[in-house]
């Protein structure tokens, strides 16, 4: 893998970036922009998941990284459990809610891909460098 200078360089923040703006999208409509409590909640959690990326990617070493990537993946997890219950409740429409669904899934696979690689890594982060 190469250098990553920039965090928009870094794909699985990409997905879970276009994941919380699909989120926002998605509960601006209805009985869900109504229900603040539930609508406030989602969106905490989406944004939570490309924040951490980036604050991880901000600390500069892989155990850092790894931490904030762990967290992003437990609010994608809380993130997926308000969906289903948005659903069950009438306040997304199926199709909304399967493409949301699979594309959260996807950001969850390349969060634990990413995990695994930083965790195995020889390479240790920019506060590791001897110079």
């Amino acid at each position: 893998m190469s250098k990553i200078d920039r965090i928009e360089d870094i794909i699985v923040w990409q997905k879970a970036k276009s994941l919380t703006v699909e989120i926002y999208k998605a509960s601006n409509h209805g009985n869900f922009a109504r229900d603040f409590g539930l609508r406030d909640q989602i969106r905490r959690a989406a944004v939570s998941i490309p924040s951490n990326i980036a604050e991880g990617f901000g600390r500069g070493g892989n155990r850092e990284f790894l931490q904030f990537l762990s967290i992003a993946k437990g609010s994608l997890f809380e993130l997926k459990t308000q969906l289903i219950i948005a659903n069950e409740i009438g306040y997304l429409d199926n199709e909304i809610f399967i493409k949301i669904s699979n594309d959260s899934d996807e950001v969850g696979k390349m969060l634990t891909s990413f995990m695994n690689y930083l965790s195995n890594s020889d390479i240790k982060g920019i506060k590791y460098k001897t110079n």
